[in-house]
């Protein structure tokens, strides 16, 4: 259309960007430019000049608010709590038609409804942060359009989880919670949440929004009650839920903004600049075997020192020459919790690792102690290693090898 190809040659004189074509396109939708409405959706469209200046607000901007939508598929009554820009709790219809952005959406599908009395049964972890803008208009409309065909694309990052860092950041924060010991039938699984997909809602007038996954993936069972008379009312489906104990409210109370901030504080220290986060939120995603190894990854991750295993690289002169790599990790373990008990659980677990890992015969079944124990260790770990980056200064090095000298009272003398 002329007053398309117009405003497209506006915007290139104003603010430089070249060819905006499939940005504008995008943008004028969100904005919901009138001519692409369908009947009985007319009111969905901005007036133009409130159009005009969102359109100059977003060439010019240089960051984004990107929203992670995360359904707690089988949380029991979880009661509402934020922490930093994060905050989990049941919402109402109109609360998610405003946080997944129903109009934009409504603007792009004419014929789409979302489902938002069902997304309203489950509770949900939403989380927010800023984004730098750094790559063109166009570019953030398809993004196919900056990749680089020299580029390597089976590359891997060693540091890239399945989920954005900001949700791994949060996730990280609510498995510190004991809730291992809140539900009800942790023989049955200690977590009282499952999180199986998200959704992102980007701001930028420019990207295309994509609609959230069907309520139909998510935990659901039969809603059935009974009249007076004992005459069945079928009442569709309602969320399947995994109970939790009377009285956690009262714990979840803990999981405050102190908290948080004092998460955030130690992310940044030199105890947490190995992948202890990530392997502990692997753990939570994991399922079977790669459950356990996740756990003690954690472990290792967070009391592992690269001189544990070259030994070229240990004091000289080396009060504990000689001593086993998992032996180090287990004194320092013991140092952290002050724990005995732990110290033995933690080698027998250690045990079980190294038979599933170099494949040997007979290896039985896990039980559901040895799978809670390796849950409970890693995050008390993640517990311990938070406090004590809170109180201390130096390098991780001299950190833990006080915690070895500490620690190797714990080790059994056939063990070392």
């Amino acid at each position: 259309m002329p007053e398309f190809l117009e405003l497209k040659k506006v915007c290139s004189g104003l603010y430089g960007k070249g060819d905006s074509a499939y940005a504008l396109d995008n943008a004028l939708r969100s904005l919901g430019v009138p001519c692409a409405l369908r009947a009985g959706r007319e009111h969905l469209a901005i007036a133009p000049t409130a159009a005009a200046e969102a359109l100059h607000d977003a060439f010019v901007r240089t960051t984004v608010n990107r929203r992670y939508l995360c359904p707690l598929d089988l949380a029991d009554h979880l009661p509402s709590f934020a922490f930093g820009p994060n905050k989990v709790g049941k919402f109402t219809s109109a609360e998610l038609a405003a946080l997944l952005d129903a109009d934009r959406l409504h603007r792009h599908y004419p014929t789409y409804e979302l489902p938002l009395k069902d997304y309203a049964q489950f509770r949900w972890l939403v989380v927010e942060e800023e984004v730098a803008v750094t790559a063109s208009p166009n570019h953030r409309a398809i993004p196919f359009l900056a990749f680089s065909f020299s580029t390597d694309f089976g590359e891997i990052d060693p540091h890239a989880g399945r989920f954005p860092k900001a949700v791994e950041e949060a996730l990280f924060f609510l498995l510190l919670a004991p809730w291992e010991d809140w539900v009800q039938y942790p023989d049955v699984n200690w977590r009282a949440f499952e999180l199986p997909w998200i959704h992102t809602v980007d701001d930028d007038l420019f990207s295309w929004p994509k609609v959230p996954q069907r309520p139909s993936t998510l935990s659901l069972v039969p809603d059935v009650v009974y009249d007076a008379l004992g005459n069945e009312i079928d009442l569709g489906e309602k969320p399947s839920v995994r109970p939790l104990n009377d009285g956690f409210e009262t714990m979840v109370a803990e999981i405050d903004e102190k908290a948080w901030a004092a998460v955030v504080h130690v992310r940044a220290t030199a105890l947490f600049e190995t992948p202890i986060i990530h392997f502990l939120v692997r753990a939570f995603l994991a399922d079977g075997m790669d459950e356990i190894m996740a756990h003690m990854t954690t472990i290792e991750a967070g009391l592992g020192l690269v001189s544990d295993h070259k030994k070229a690289l240990r004091p000289k002169p080396d009060p504990h020459k000689g001593m086993k790599s998992a032996s180090m990790v287990a004194a320092r373990l013991g140092a952290l919790l002050r724990d005995q008990d732990c110290v033995a659980q933690y080698q027998r677990l250690f045990d079980l690792r190294s038979e599933y890992v170099h494949g040997r015969g007979g290896l039985s079944p896990v039980s559901t102690s040895q799978r809670v124990g390796a849950r409970i260790l890693a995050r008390r770990v993640a517990q311990s290693l938070v406090k004590e980056a809170g109180m201390f200064s130096g390098t991780r090095e001299d950190k833990l090898e006080q915690f070895l000298d500490a620690g190797a009272v714990f080790l059994k003398p056939n063990s070392a």
